[in-house]
């Protein structure tokens, strides 16, 4: 998040024609607020938007559970369920109704804890499975709703994808969630992708509703450099497919630079959403009002 590790913020000067992305040139040149090109519009972390093809109507900013999440924990969970509930709360109250849930956060009871004093109906839950059959599938998906105290989940996401043939490896495992869709246990699925084979794999798999990506400015944490993922994001946008970001902050290496990692994510173009995790209301107070001051 905005107070972890230091890393100096680079990036290329290059602009391409439907977004502000960023050109990989060699080395990265610094890049300032300043020397960026102003953005098409104005943008708030509360904006309506509409995921893809899915018909599922968000806001902007998802708000994240899972810094350095797995093993079940992450910085947003050792909070305690009484803090992320309330951390949730008052990002809803303020109008983010966008909750980034995962079995391997751990954050499904602190989810469920603040999913009992809100309008469930307005809410999009997002949480992922590292289920790769379909019986691990079917568990999953009763043990989440479950655990999460709802009927059904809005997004289910396959996590952390990395075989280039996973769309046939684990056809069972998303199979199920197509049976689920059709019974209305879940309103679309998807995956993450943690390698770039993967990522295109995603792209052409028409199964692929909602695809949760790695984009930053500085390549940090993700699937390969800005330049490339892009041109992958592009051709699921170009598709209908929900394009969501992640790691925007590089998982706290733009830490020194988040206006400029902000304006990038807001500037590419391709992102529906984008999720952040906060750790303290402080902070996600701070997101807010930053992605409100990009221009």
């Amino acid at each position: 998040m905005l107070h972890t590790t230091r890393r100096q913020f680079i990036s290329g000067a290059g602009y391409a024609a439907g977004g502000l992305w960023l050109g990989k040139r060699g080395l990265f040149a610094r890049l300032t607020l300043a020397e960026m090109p102003p953005l098409p519009q104005k943008f708030s972390a509360t904006d309506t938007v509409t995921l893809g093809k899915t018909g599922i109507q968000t806001s902007r900013l998802a708000m994240g559970t899972g810094t350095v999440g797995s093993g079940h924990h992450s910085h947003q969970t050792a909070l305690g369920v009484d803090g992320l509930s309330r951390l949730l709360l008052t990002g809803y109250d303020s109008g983010l109704r966008f909750f980034d849930a995962a079995d391997s956060y751990g954050s499904h009871p602190h989810v469920a804890a603040a999913l009992k004093q809100v309008d469930r109906s307005k809410v999009t839950l997002l949480t992922k499975s590292w289920a790769r059959d379909a019986a691990g599938m079917r568990a999953d998906l009763d043990r989440f709703r479950r655990e999460l105290g709802t009927d059904y989940l809005d997004i289910v996401l396959m996590h952390c994808m990395t075989e280039p043939d996973w769309t046939t490896r684990y056809r069972g495992a998303m199979d199920v969630l197509s049976e689920a869709k059709q019974k209305g246990m879940i309103r679309a699925h998807g995956c993450s992708c943690h390698s770039i084979e993967a990522l295109r794999s995603a792209a052409k798999s028409p199964w692929v509703e909602v695809d949760l990506a790695r984009m930053n400015p500085i390549g940090s944490h993700m699937d390969s450099d800005p330049d490339t993922v892009a041109s992958v994001l592009r051709e699921m946008k170009a598709a209908g497919k929900a394009v969501v970001g992640m790691k925007i902050l590089g998982q706290g290496d733009l830490r020194d630079k988040p206006n400029e990692a902000i304006k990038y994510a807001l500037g590419l173009g391709v992102l529906d959403a984008f999720t952040i995790g906060a750790e303290s209301v402080g902070e996600q107070e701070d997101l807010i009002k930053r992605i409100a001051a990009a221009a």
